[in-house]
């Protein structure tokens, strides 16, 4: 039976680039996957992967996510109650955090505890937004982790933001890059992933990294 694969289409996220990219890591592997997009509760419920991608401003992603009726009640109960594997990329993975700190203090999903921060690098130098390639460094824990170990230490992915996941718990970061000081580039807990950077704008590490969540069975 083929899997399904949902992105979660809240008007937020470059969905069309992402789905391609899932489409083409699941071509890679050989696997049945069907990659569709939607907004709709009962495709989240039903949904064998789950994928929340964000582009843009916390509060306004949070705000779009919470404003489908019986969306974040479908994603709750199929990630944190049936342990559905799922993905958070960029705006997406922060939304993880218990809330976000950009303009003004919006409730995040609270899976992962910790705030998003406004990026602060100590090199004045260093321009806001964060954007370009940089390193991605694992933890020890990245390094064991079923999706994480699979990459490359030191693998090079695409950022673009302004601010940053502070997790309360140093467990749930498993990578960080170096942009003035460190920043977290990946974090994990239970069947839930995320990375800051935009696996489909990573070429060959991010769809290595694509390749890795597609075959995760936890």
């Amino acid at each position: 039976m083929a899997e399904t694969l949902v992105l979660i289409d809240y008007g937020s996220g470059n969905l069309r680039s992402a789905a391609k990219a899932f489409e083409r890591a699941a071509g890679d592997l050989g696997l049945d996957t069907r990659v569709t997009v939607s907004g709709a509760p009962e495709d989240i419920a039903a949904a064998d992967r789950i994928v929340l991608p964000g582009v843009g401003a916390y509060g306004q992603c949070s705000a779009a996510l919470r404003a489908v009726p019986g969306l974040v009640e479908a994603l709750e109960q199929a990630v944190l109650t049936r342990g559905r594997p799922f993905f958070g990329i960029c705006v997406g993975m922060q939304l993880l955090a218990s809330r976000g700190l950009e303009h003004g203090e919006h409730r995040g999903l609270g899976w992962i505890p910790g705030d998003v921060e406004p990026l602060a690098p100590a090199d004045p130098a260093l321009k806001i937004p964060h954007m370009g390639w940089n390193t991605v460094t694992l933890t020890e824990e990245g390094r064991r982790h079923p999706v994480f170990g699979k990459l490359p230490d030191g693998g090079y992915a695409y950022f673009v933001h302004s601010y940053h996941f502070r997790a309360a718990d140093d467990a749930h970061v498993l990578g960080r890059t170096d942009y003035g000081g460190p920043v977290t580039a990946l974090v994990s807990r239970d069947t839930i992933i995320g990375t800051q950077f935009h696996p489909e704008k990573s070429q060959g590490y991010g769809l290595g990294l694509l390749r890795a969540f597609l075959e995760w069975r936890p």
